[in-house]
């Protein structure tokens, strides 16, 4: 598929993902998943009309599919002979359907299928390269129909996910990093399940000047204390410029979901201020930030 016909805003919302075995058909399932794609693996070729009519609007009170995606493969056995014209009777339903293939080189198939030790479904008893080269042969006239062939050879299941969600999502850079910066106290304990861990305990403490204990991080008092503070400054500068450098890069591997833990004694001053300030600055550019303070009533 050109590029000027992988239109964002014209994505299909019936994507039909067939190929060889052990191409990545199911990693592109789970990454349609994660587009909000109704996912089903192994239909049955005779289905497709069937199954067509949860996606097209009707009188009927059936709650119609917005979008979905079905792996069909060699393991179905009436698809070689029934696809095409499946294909068309689809077509006529004026059903914006899209066949994505995948396929990959003999010998990645082979050291895929011999790290998994999987049997090859087309495995006829003389051996696994033969069987690969037999479905390819057998493939061919599925290939033919395909809107989109991806050779995943050269892909691992990371980049072969973003390519996916490159091509098929409305937003040009894929789904959204969603990142959630905690705030926390040490004396309360460390957050289970934090990716990045950031000390502040170094900072200058607000809790030792009077009139500041009993205020939170957010306060404009804390705050103005701790921006006349030069190690504050300078330890945000070199938080903010990591985090740019390190959160395109996690995006970048696929990774939807990210928590960065800042923490200093408390949890109430310096680690809350800190954890702000960092979600001011990282905001935008494919970044979800939320912010939660843990600690701060404590």
């Amino acid at each position: 598929m050109s590029q000027e016909n992988s239109d964002k805003k014209n994505l299909p919302n019936f994507v039909i993902i067939t190929g060889l075995s052990g191409s990545g058909m199911s990693s592109a399932t789970n990454a349609f998943e994660d587009l909000g794609y109704f996912c089903v693996d192994n239909l049955p070729v005779t289905m497709l009309s069937t199954f067509s009519r949860l996606l097209l609007p009707n009188s009927e009170e059936i709650v119609a599919i917005e979008k979905a995606a079905l792996v069909i493969n060699i393991r179905e056995r009436h698809f070689l002979s029934d696809f095409p014209n499946e294909l068309r009777r689809l077509k006529k339903k004026k059903l914006q359907s899209f066949v994505l293939f995948f396929e990959a080189s003999d010998e990645v198939l082979q050291r895929r299928f011999s790290e998994t030790r999987r049997p090859h479904p087309a495995d006829n008893g003389k051996g696994l390269l033969e069987a690969i080269r037999a479905e390819k042969k057998e493939m061919a006239k599925v290939r033919e129909t395909a809107d989109l062939i991806i050779d995943s050879s050269g892909h691992t299941v990371h980049t072969l996910r973003r390519l996916l969600v490159q091509e098929f999502s409305h937003r040009e850079d894929g789904n959204p990093l969603h990142v959630q910066i905690l705030s926390f106290g040490h004396k309360h304990g460390v957050p289970n399940q934090v990716d990045l861990l950031f000390d502040v305990r170094h900072l200058p403490n607000p809790y030792f000047v009077e009139g500041l204990r009993e205020l939170p991080g957010s306060d404009e008092k804390v705050i103005g204390f701790l921006d006349g503070q030069e190690e504050v400054g300078e330890t945000l500068r070199r938080l903010t410029d990591l985090l740019k450098y390190l959160l395109p890069l996690y995006k970048r591997e696929g990774k939807s979901y990210l928590t960065i833990g800042v923490g200093c004694t408390g949890g109430r001053h310096r680690s809350v201020m800190v954890a702000n300030r960092l979600a001011d600055a990282l905001g935008g550019d494919g970044m979800e930030i939320s912010v939660m303070h843990r600690d701060v009533q404590k």
